[in-house]
């Protein structure tokens, strides 16, 4: 099982990722419903949320929307307040889009819900990812998640801006602002 980290702390996660094939969800059942949903806070993919936004509002307690690093959430800019989550997947570490997505999320659409790194996410990352907006990772088993926590704190300060940290530096300690 995956662990969590929320808050730099790690938890129990209450939110079920939807993933796999999921096309047959796109399509509604007689009843004109989407079949076989778990009553449950569920995570979607953004093409089944455009899909199907109305019937995933009637039919799930909560709900967070899941982005590929290469995709848009200005096709979901009017909804973003009522996701409890939304998770960025990053198909290889190597990937940096997740990182602006993180921004553009949190600087041009204002989203202050949980913002959650998915995929190939490493220990190695989570104080970057944390700078760019992120407050929730999901480690693969093999990560040590203690070891992982300690990432946050690898660094000190930063030069550059960030969502953490609006200001750069220099304008920091110019203000007095910095410790």
């Amino acid at each position: 099982m995956a662990t969590l980290i929320r808050n730099a702390r790690v938890r129990p996660d209450s939110w079920r990722l939807l993933e796999g094939p999921f096309d047959r969800l796109l399509i509604p059942a007689e009843d004109g419903l989407l079949p076989d949903l778990p009553a449950e806070p569920l995570i979607v993919p953004l093409a089944l949320w455009l899909r199907r936004r109305d019937d995933l509002v009637e039919r799930l307690p909560h709900v967070g929307l899941w982005l590929a690093a290469d995709q848009d959430p200005q096709s979901a800019a009017a909804d973003l307040p009522r996701f409890g989550v939304i998770a960025v997947r990053f198909g290889e570490f190597a990937d940096g889009r997740g990182y602006s997505l993180a921004r553009v999320l949190r600087e041009r659409h204002g989203y202050r819900g949980e913002l959650r790194a998915i995929g190939d996410v490493r220990r190695d990352q989570l104080y970057y990812l944390a700078s760019c907006g992120f407050d929730a990772f999901v480690l693969p088993d093999d990560e040590d998640p203690r070891g992982a926590l300690a990432a946050l704190t690898d660094f000190s300060d930063a030069y550059q801006s960030s969502v953490a940290r609006p200001s750069p530096l220099f304008r920091r300690r110019l203000s007095g602002a910095c410790a």
